[in-house]
């Protein structure tokens, strides 16, 4: 017979209650489950999530399982894909109870002209501020700052670092909020 592999021997062994044996699955396959997620979702918040649910629902579903290869982990990453579809079906239907839960009594029975005047100007501020940033800047901005994408989820898909979106964005931040200013105090 040959000899197990390490997730074999941990999923034989979680699957009848052993909780080091699951940490050690945990240990594991964390990482690569959450990239997963957060290529799913685009947000680390969500992803942190997903990834802990998806440990949650393997917990209980192991004893049932059968592993047939070396590695846990295709069966982990459906759950997780699972997981973020039943994510992504919720974010969908709290948007929509949200524009449903807004109440007309809410809203003003009327918005004053200067009020109209200040956010006519200001948008087209932000618009020619953003007009003026290069390429790569202005989809920085887009990617994070209005579709809220992850710094590093921006920066895979625009192949650059990190550290490039997040410097980028900040220095687009602090001169958008200088158009701003400039806006308010007129």
């Amino acid at each position: 017979m040959p000899a197990q592999t390490s997730d074999q021997r941990w999923a034989a062994q979680a699957a009848v209650g052993d909780e080091s044996a699951f940490r050690e699955l945990y240990r594991a396959h964390v990482r690569p489950v959450y990239w997963i997620a957060q290529g799913i979702l685009g947000s680390a918040p969500d992803a942190e999530d997903v990834t802990q649910e998806t440990f949650v629902v393997a917990w209980r579903k192991l004893p049932a399982l059968e592993l047939r290869g070396e590695s846990i982990l295709p069966w982990l990453a459906t759950i997780c894909r699972f997981q973020a579809a039943n994510r992504l079906r919720q974010r969908r239907r709290d948007r929509a109870h949200a524009a449903e839960a807004v109440d007309e009594a809410e809203l003003p029975d009327t918005i004053s002209v200067e009020e109209q005047v200040i956010t006519s100007a200001l948008a087209a501020r932000i618009a020619a501020e953003v007009g003026t940033l290069s390429d790569l800047d202005r989809e920085i901005f887009r990617l994070c700052a209005t579709e809220g994408y992850a710094y590093q989820a921006a920066a895979d898909r625009l192949g650059v670092t990190h550290a490039v979106v997040r410097n980028r964005l900040s220095r687009v931040r602090t001169q958008l909020r200088g158009a701003v200013n400039e806006v308010r105090d007129a």
